[in-house]
């Protein structure tokens, strides 16, 4: 995912508008849309200002809506947990999705047999 359509699903999800970014960010609405619409490559101090918006920091930004979250070496444990979570947590909701086609898909076999039936008397 392109950091421009992190930043506009990141607004999305707390429910602002691009109005609002736009004021936070001390620029005109017009600029900030085209920002988000990729049109204008944005610069690292211009994406730290909207990581401070958004009250989380850089890495969090570039890292937002990838899958599987990181894996960080080392003493630091807190993100090594928070990170590992966050990867069951991703595995645990795709599991689920497909829990929810396959219950579909019988769904539909099954109405499809009932056609074939159906067909078979008639014909």
């Amino acid at each position: 995912m392109k950091i421009n359509d992190k930043v506009r699903f990141m607004r999305k999800e707390r429910g602002w508008t691009q109005e609002f970014m736009a004021e936070k960010l001390e620029m005109t609405p017009n600029s900030y849309s085209n920002i988000e619409r990729g049109i204008t490559d944005i610069q690292n101090s211009r994406l730290e200002q909207i990581a401070k918006v958004f009250d989380t920091d850089l890495l969090d930004l570039y890292n937002y809506g990838e899958k599987g979250g990181n894996c960080l070496a080392g003493d630091n444990n807190q993100n090594n947990i928070q990170n590992l979570i966050f990867s069951q947590e991703a595995t645990t909701s795709e599991l689920q999705k497909m829990q929810i086609l396959v219950q579909q898909q019988t769904k539909e076999i099954g109405y499809l047999k009932e056609i074939i039936e159906l067909m078979k008397k008639e014909g």
